[in-house]
């Protein structure tokens, strides 16, 4: 077959895959269900002030440039009281700092938490208000309220937009073994850890894993982060089906992974939900090697790239998904910006495959009693020959 018709056939596939998810958005109501976005980014409020604080006589790292290595020697150089004054002054700014000492983070965060109850409270009961804005207010209060639960490690916070949030379950400082969860569409600060679809959220999953890795490893030292760092589509319109939102969250799960690297923290496993894997596929090659073990995408839509060799990393990358997931009627293709690309279960793309017979729906993965839970821990403990 001569290079021209090859060529044809491939540009014919492509536009009848187009053609294909075009429909199966509009047919299901897609376009209509979901909400355009503003995607959140740059460093977090406080920036400017920061930037301004010469009370150490040395210039402080800037937020938005600084990589997260010279973060981490800055901090290096000051003393206990030096690091939680520079907290008590710039909370958002410490607790969001990718490569700052991961116990100041967590007491800056809890410092902007309780400012940012406050704030909400205030507008809570101001007479200017509206019923509505005063029924929101009280919400976001109760919401903080519940993130200042004692034992909650709160390792980053962002009020911006619909709210960002990272929470770490276990002790990442002496942890063995350690994981990412990275998730999809619909989850900010009010859905992080929601009753309602509990393994459909990254607190939930992160619970369910480490819960797994006890079980399977007793006395093992865990560790797992659920990271709501980005801002995510919402419902199944333009945004899920773009990769808009993915190119602004790619850079600051980046910069998360080489915060952990450059605070000692074990290179993790890195669980991708759904559109998160679109969000880890390009946040991939920003990585320095080492920065992560291994790369786990399942429900996922494609992330666009169309093999593990061009994601260029050194970990090593897995699929799965299960055989009731909807997201296998999307067709996968990328074109103008539609579609994210191959899929990650094909054998062409080259990811190793991991068993969800047990899995049910899109978003039960990490149920407990799934074998894909089983493999997802088994990976994370580096026990890979118990991979199904």
């Amino acid at each position: 077959m001569s290079v021209r018709s090859t060529a044809v056939r491939r540009g014919r596939r492509t536009l009848i895959g187009a053609a294909l998810a075009v429909a199966l958005v509009a047919g299901t109501g897609g376009w209509a269900a979901g909400s355009a976005q503003t995607a959140v980014t740059g460093p977090a409020p406080g920036a400017a002030s920061w930037r301004a604080d010469h009370s150490l006589g040395v210039r402080l790292p800037d937020p938005a440039t600084a990589r997260p290595a010279a973060v981490a020697r800055f901090f290096g150089t000051l003393s206990n009281a030096q690091q939680h004054a520079l907290a008590a002054r710039h909370p958002l700014t410490v607790g969001n700092l990718d490569g700052a000492p991961l116990a100041l983070r967590y007491a800056a965060n809890s410092l902007a938490l309780k400012a940012e109850r406050a704030h909400q409270l205030a507008r809570a009961t101001d007479p200017a208000g509206t019923p509505e804005g005063h029924r929101q207010a009280r919400k976001a209060a109760a919401r903080c309220a519940e993130l200042l639960a004692p034992g909650r490690r709160i390792l980053a916070f962002d009020p911006r937009g619909r709210g960002q949030v990272a929470e770490v379950y276990g002790d990442l400082a002496t942890a063995e073994h350690t994981a990412v969860v990275v998730p999809g569409s619909d989850i900010d600060l009010s859905s992080f850890d929601r009753a309602k679809d509990p393994y459909g959220t990254p607190a939930g999953m992160a619970r369910s894993l480490r819960a797994q890795m006890a079980a399977d490893a007793p006395g093992a030292r865990t560790a797992v982060i659920a990271w709501a760092g980005y801002t995510t589509p919402v419902g199944l319109g333009p945004d899920a089906a773009t990769g808009r939102l993915a190119e602004a969250g790619a850079p600051r799960l980046a910069r998360l992974l080489s915060g952990l690297a450059a605070t000692g923290v074990r290179a993790p496993a890195v669980l991708c939900h759904s559109y998160g894997s679109v969000v880890c596929g390009l946040a991939a090659p920003r990585l320095g090697r080492g920065e992560v073990a291994d790369l786990i995408v399942f429900a996922s839509p494609g992330m666009r790239r169309d093999s593990v060799a061009e994601l260029h990393t050194s970990a090593r990358v897995w699929a799965a998904r299960d055989a009731s997931d909807w997201i296998a009627d999307v067709p996968s293709v990328e074109l103008l910006g539609l579609g994210h690309g191959a899929d990650p279960t094909s054998p062409a793309f080259g990811a190793r495959h991991v068993s969800a017979e047990r899995a049910e729906g899109h978003t039960g993965y990490l149920a407990p009693g799934t074998d894909s839970l089983r493999s997802f821990a088994a990976i994370v403990l580096g026990r890979y020959g118990d991979v199904r």
